[in-house]
Parts: structure tokens; sequence; C-alpha cells
């Protein structure tokens, strides 16, 4: 009997051991031979905003919008060759402006910064961002403040160190910052990650054509008028999109002239706001759309049903209309006028 017992122990406490060692090595951390190996198995990882790959820690960072001004004081501007994605409007007097909203570059200089707009939120919030400015407009502030379109990383309210005024230019004209010191907002205000719906980048890879689309080697998109008029031409080296304001070469101050992978002109409503000040500029419902990617046009239309809903491209039979990766600049142009490309 007393060997019996013995031996029951004995296998419980065998038993007991091999639990042990199972568990240790099923809930271990992994090496980082292991990580390695299971990202690679796992594929490239892409950007959901850009479409181009990169790491899973960059791949997981929010979506960040800074309002970059484009006055003649202001150019040329500092990192907008870095932006992911860039919407252009008017602002007030013809003169017009950028939202760039970035997730996988790190900028250690973006502005001048300025004012916020209505229709500037609103294409932020359709990527769930946290957005950077020098305070708006009465209506855009309420926005901002209200919490429900954008992370509010308000000049204003930010933490020593995340915007500074450059002593080569004159206020207001000199306003900056820079990824990392968004990056410290951003967590502060307590912004993890940024849930929106992506487009469809992967469908479309950087080498192709259609032979049945229009060319399109040459745009002139009618934004505005005189230095705020915007054209693009097409480099078939690069498969680039080289970006003119007012007859010359946009350039970002850092980096050279700018030359998105991908140009959209969405036809908007625009006009006066209420307050006689401001611009009142469409950003919901649908619209005319012209995606030009590869030396190409396609005719399509711009579809947003509310402010937090990301904007998406479609064509006649609703179908969603792939981008090739890279940057894209996003155009609002009033229906009065017309796109023209050659």
């Amino acid at each position: 009997m007393k060997k019996k017992v013995i031996a029951i122990i004995i296998a419980l406490l065998v038993g007991a051991v091999g639990l042990f060692l199972w568990q240790t090595k099923v809930f271990a951390p992994k090496t980082a031979k292991e990580e390695v190996k299971q990202e690679e198995k796992s594929g490239p990882v892409r950007s959901e905003l850009t479409g181009l790959e990169t790491t899973a820690d960059k791949a997981k960072r929010p979506i960040t919008a800074v309002m970059v001004e484009n006055s003649p004081e202001a150019r040329p501007q500092s990192g907008l060759k870095d932006a992911g994605v860039v919407f252009e409007a008017v602002a007030e007097g013809g003169i017009t402006r950028f939202v760039a909203l970035y997730q996988e570059a790190q900028p250690d200089l973006i502005g001048p910064v300025r004012s916020i707009r209505p229709y500037f939120v609103e294409w932020a919030a359709g990527f769930d961002a946290g957005l950077a400015h020098v305070g708006g407009s009465e209506l855009a502030l309420n926005m901002v403040k209200s919490g429900d379109y954008v992370a509010d990383l308000d000049q204003f309210k930010a933490p020593e160190g995340i915007f500074w005024r450059s002593e080569d230019r004159v206020a207001p004209h000199n306003m900056y910052t820079k990824m990392s010191g968004l990056d410290k907002y951003m967590t502060k205000l307590d912004k993890k990650k940024s849930n929106f719906q992506s487009w469809d980048r992967q469908a479309l890879k950087s080498d192709t054509t259609e032979s049945d689309l229009p060319d399109a080697q040459a745009i002139r998109l009618p934004v505005s008028t005189g230095i705020f008029e915007v054209s693009y031409h097409y480099d078939t080296a690069s498969k680039t999109y080289q970006r003119f304001q007012g007859g010359e070469a946009h350039q970002d101050r850092e980096k050279g002239q700018i030359s998105p992978d991908v140009v959209i002109a969405i036809m908007v409503n625009q006009k006066l706001s209420a307050d006689g000040n401001h611009m009142d500029i469409e950003t919901t419902g649908t619209g005319k759309a012209y995606i030009f990617q590869n030396g190409k046009v396609q005719e399509g239309n711009w579809v947003k049903p509310n402010a937090q809903t990301n904007i998406s491209f479609t064509d006649d039979q609703g179908n969603k209309i792939p981008l090739k990766s890279g940057q894209t600049w996003i155009t609002a142009v009033d229906n009065s006028r017309e796109v023209v490309w050659e």
C-alpha cells in the first residue's frame, strides 16, 4: 500500500513538472528571431494610408493631420513631400491651404502651420485623425472641441516644444511643428490608433497601365487663379506627377519638387459662408471625381456619406477604384470650373 501511494505521488509530480515545462514553452515571450520569423511568414505590412510597405509598428500608428499654409510668404513649405495624403482647397481670398496626413513618415519639420476650416476638419475626420493647427474659424474650432471629429492638436493648448516660431520668416507665416512632438501630443490625448476605411491600394501595382483609359500627361486644376492655379506634368521615369503652382515647380524646402503618385480632383459646390468671411465647401454626399495615375485618367465619383466616414472613389457602377500605392494629392475644384488634361 505504501509503495502504491509513493508511485502515485511520483506520477503526480512528473505530470506537474511536464505541465509547467509545456506552459513555459507555450506562453514564454517570443524571442527577437521568433518575432522576425512570424512577421516574415505573415508577409509585408502595408500602411493603411499610403499602401506602401512599412514596419508593423509604423502601420499601427494613428493618422496625424497638419494644417499647412500656402500663401506666397509660406513657400516653400516643409514636410509636404513626406505626407501620405494631402487635401487642397481654397481658404479665403482665393488663397489655397492644405491638410497633410501622416502615418509612417516622421518628418522633423512641418509647416508653416495655420488655422483650420470646417471642410478640412471633415476630411481629416474621415481618417479618424489627430489634427494640428493654430486656431481656426469659429465653426471649425467648435467642431474640434466637440470631440466628434478629430483629436484636437491645437497649438494654443500644446505642451511646450511641440510648436515653435522660426526666425527666418515673419509671423504668422513661421509656425512649425515636428512629428515626434505631435506623437507626444497624441499620447497626451490618449489617441493611440485610427479606425477608418482605407483605400484599395494593392489591386493596382505601380507599373500598371490601363490601355483603354485616356492619357493624362499634363493636368490643369483650376482650384484658384494666378499663383494658386495648379498643374501637373507626368514624369515617365518616376511614374509620378510633378506638381506646379502658378507655372512654377512646387517645392518642399528640404526635399525638392512635390511629385505625388496619385492626383485626384473632386468637384464640389462652394460658396461664401454665412459670416461673409470664410468659404463653405461641400464635403459630404457625392460628386464627380477625376483620378490621375500612371499617366492615365479615370472619371468616377467621390463618395462621403458623413463627416466621420472616409472619402472613397467609385466608378459609375459603384465599384471602388483602386489607387496606386504612394502619395495622393486631392484637390477640391468648384463645379463651375473645368478640369483639363492632355
